[in-house]
């Protein structure tokens, strides 16, 4: 009999929900929520022995404690394989769900899947680090996707080699084999053209990162009755930094009360990792310009600075996490009637 641990989040546990985020790890045997359906898809050979729970705020405002309290759990199960989710589009969920799964996979040497929504963040984090299925943004694909999982863990824990990622059942992980094609690229290449041409489906051998075009803003009209506000990705946060943003590979950002400030120093830092941080932390206005911002309002060049000021780090963070900060903080900011803002970088 095969073992399996599963790794679910407070809300399909059954504990609650966003008011019972913040669930400390725990652990019960068996299978618990969605693992009754998995335990099923699985057959009569693997066992769901295991279930471990956390929150998902709790995973993400204090990783490194979760991280190690979930491994212990899992060791302590002796699985032969570890299952997470599936998170769906849920961002924390999956940013749980991969990070933990990463980790047992490097840590105990085993097999690890989970499954996510093509789009979630935690997939750019971890598709290189662990087998994630692509699931439905919600969980009305959960019989579905229970299904898929199942079946790539069946896979997994037979030793059977996988092909490629689009034929095993998971998003590719960005490893290419060699091997011989019974036609030469040339060859390959005329006839994905010629499919083109017609209008037919092809695949192309090498797949290229796909990016948004976002149009500019329109300008300013009136810049001496503007409102401008101060966003940045240069790591400067209060001394101390009391969200715990992470040095690289950010997954928040903050957003703090500057209106009685004229300039940062004393009472703001650096802590981004991409860089020598000697000079911000002297003088945090080189990175972010309230001083001379505070000056050019004095001078009425525009009509005021926002009060509140957004940042998080740049180096490392997935475009995904920095696609959802932009957003996040677009909205605020266009609903606060803020009228332009100044984005620094390092």
């Amino acid at each position: 009999m095969k073992r399996v641990v599963h790794y679910i989040n407070q809300f399909y546990a059954g504990i609650g929900g966003e008011d019972k985020a913040d669930q400390t790890p725990l652990c019960e045997a068996g299978f618990k929520g969605p693992g009754l359906g998995l335990n099923k898809e699985l057959g009569a050979d693997v066992e769901v022995v295991g279930t471990v729970i956390c929150g998902d705020g709790y995973y993400g405002e204090h990783t490194d404690e979760a991280r190690a309290a979930c491994l212990k759990m899992v060791a302590d199960f002796q699985p032969d394989i570890f299952i997470a989710g599936p998170a769906f589009n849920a961002g924390r969920y999956g940013f749980a769900c991969g990070d933990i799964a990463a980790t047992v996979a490097a840590e105990l040497k085993i097999p690890t899947l989970t499954g996510m929504y093509i789009e979630n963040p935690g997939v750019e984090l971890y598709s290189k680090k662990t087998y994630i299925v692509p699931c439905a943004d919600s969980a009305r694909g959960m019989p579905k996707n229970l299904k898929s999982m199942a079946a790539l863990a069946l896979k997994l824990l037979s030793g059977e080699a996988l092909g490629p990622a689009r034929e095993a059942g998971y998003i590719h992980r960005g490893i290419r084999k060699n091997f011989i094609h019974e036609l030469n690229g040339a060859e390959r290449a005329v006839q994905m053209l010629l499919k083109k041409l017609k209008g037919e489906e092809f695949r192309t051998e090498y797949e290229m990162p796909k990016f948004n075009k976002i149009p500019p803003a329109a300008p300013v009209t009136d810049l001496k009755h503007a409102t401008i506000a101060l966003v940045s990705s240069g790591g400067i946060v209060p001394m101390g930094n009391p969200d715990h943003i992470r040095v690289s590979s950010a997954e928040s950002y903050g957003k703090y009360d500057i209106s009685s400030l004229t300039d940062m120093k004393g009472t703001y830092e650096s802590v981004h990792g991409g860089y020598d941080r000697t000079y911000a932390n002297a003088d945090p206005d080189v990175v972010v310009p309230l001083d001379i911002m505070c000056e050019l309002e004095k001078e009425g060049v525009f009509g005021k600075i926002y009060p509140y000021f957004y940042t998080t780090t740049g180096t490392g963070t997935a475009v995904a996490f920095a696609e959802k900060f932009g957003k996040e903080i677009g909205a605020d900011l266009r609903n606060a009637g803020v009228d332009a803002a100044i984005l620094t970088s390092t």
